[in-house]
């Protein structure tokens, strides 16, 4: 395959950064199916139009997702991708690899497949793509026998993913790479049986810097937080002040007016009731500020893509919560547990779990998963469509963020 074959392809490799295109002409030396791919990209370019089928009953022995069919339109013009199907693998938490397994991957995928890869996929995994019906079990046991297990695809449970977290994040408020981790294994038969209305996504995030996108991405969003107040080095401030506009870049800038400096004194307070968490302060000066001492996860539901409703933003349903693996997270288990079996009730095919909310409303599903109602649920006072006050909700207790009892 030559780039005088590509015209369309080309003009994608033009410019500064890096290109697919690039990518997939480096594995069309080795591999006839990268090859033929471009050939197949460049003509979907040129008619406007795709030429892939997806679906099929494809897979392992034993597991229900892990692997996506795909099929070219046309397998007598283009055998070498008349079947190009795509497998998942379990990624490592914080994508921590050494060059070892790395190259394990690469042996075994070029083995058998395209020897074109996406790391990582939207949802975290390792994404090979493009392999034969024929192919997909040796290659999973080839994977299995060196460690590694599929990633999650169909009405399941997909892939966990977690930022880099304490890693290599001062500002993580609870182990993500841990929690990813325990949960992943806590819920593998979830990930790798479809069982349900639809898919549902969990990330992990250590801060309100969301570093996984978590509360636009996923339908279980878990943000790190902490309970107490802001810690402030007042002589670190000092050293801020000589270089930064204290006032200007962080307190006029903080979207409740918490933080008050004063210039004659050089010293940086806090209203901690008003705080939310939101980073700003500790990103422009993380030598003076830093995240308070009683830390934890709040738990946000409901984040997804357009689907049968428009985009969702994930809302709150927990706004504290100890994530410890020292009582190997049981309280958020069980919680995910008394949502999945919620919406496996009264989902319908396809309906994400936000939609599914937003269809029957909040208070239907706080009394079916057993959360009291507090006021971080509420987006807007009295003008919020989800939630709604009743006598069974003032006959629970619930705790706000601050720890206080409503």
């Amino acid at each position: 395959m030559t780039e005088k074959n590509t015209p369309l392809l080309d003009e994608l490799e033009k410019g500064k950064w890096p290109s697919f295109v690039t990518e997939i002409k480096r594995a069309a030396v080795k591999s006839e199916a990268a090859g033929e791919l471009l050939q197949v990209l460049e003509r979907s370019y040129k008619e406007r139009r795709g030429h892939w089928k997806h679906g099929g009953i494809v897979g392992v022995r034993g597991y229900g997702g892990g692997v996506i069919g795909r099929y070219v339109d046309e397998p007598q013009t283009y055998p070498n991708v008349a079947e190009f199907h795509t497998v998942r693998l379990l990624q490592p938490s914080g994508w921590f690899y050494n060059t070892k397994t790395l190259r394990t991957v690469c042996d075994i995928w070029e083995k058998y497949g395209s020897g074109l890869t996406n790391m990582h996929g939207s949802t975290g995994d390792i994404i090979l793509l493009g392999c034969k019906t024929e192919h997909i079990q040796p290659i999973f046991d080839e994977f299995s026998d060196a460690g590694f297990d599929l990633g999650g695809s169909g009405s399941c449970l997909r892939t966990p993913n977690c930022c880099v977290g304490p890693g290599r994040c001062e500002h993580a408020c609870y182990d993500t790479l841990e929690a990813c981790y325990n949960i992943t294994n806590e819920f593998m038969d979830e990930l790798h049986r479809p069982m349900w209305p639809y898919k549902s996504k969990i990330k992990f995030s250590g801060c309100a810097n969301d570093c996984t996108s978590s509360i636009a991405r996923s339908d279980c969003s878990v943000i790190g937080t902490w309970r107490d107040t802001l810690r402030i080095d007042q002589e670190a401030v000092k050293e801020y002040a000589a270089k930064i506009n204290i006032k200007a870049a962080v307190c006029d800038k903080c979207p409740t007016s918490c933080l008050t400096f004063n210039a004659e004194t050089q010293e940086l307070s806090v209203v901690g009731e008003d705080c939310t968490r939101c980073m700003h302060c500790i990103n422009v000066m993380p030598k003076a500020i830093q995240p308070g001492k009683e830390k934890g996860a709040t738990i946000l539901i409901g984040g997804k893509s357009t689907i049968v409703q428009s985009a969702f933003m994930s809302w709150v349903i927990v706004p504290f919560m100890k994530m410890e693996a020292e009582d190997d997270f049981a309280e958020f288990k069980d919680l995910m547990r008394r949502i999945w079996e919620w919406w496996d009730e009264h989902g319908k095919s396809r309906e994400r779990i936000g939609e599914t909310i937003y269809r029957l409303g909040m208070t239907k599903f706080l009394n079916g998963i057993e959360v009291a109602p507090v006021p971080q649920m509420v987006f807007r006072p009295r003008a919020n469509p989800y939630v709604f006050w009743n006598q069974d909700d003032l006959d629970r207790s619930g705790t706000a963020l601050d720890g206080s009892k409503l």
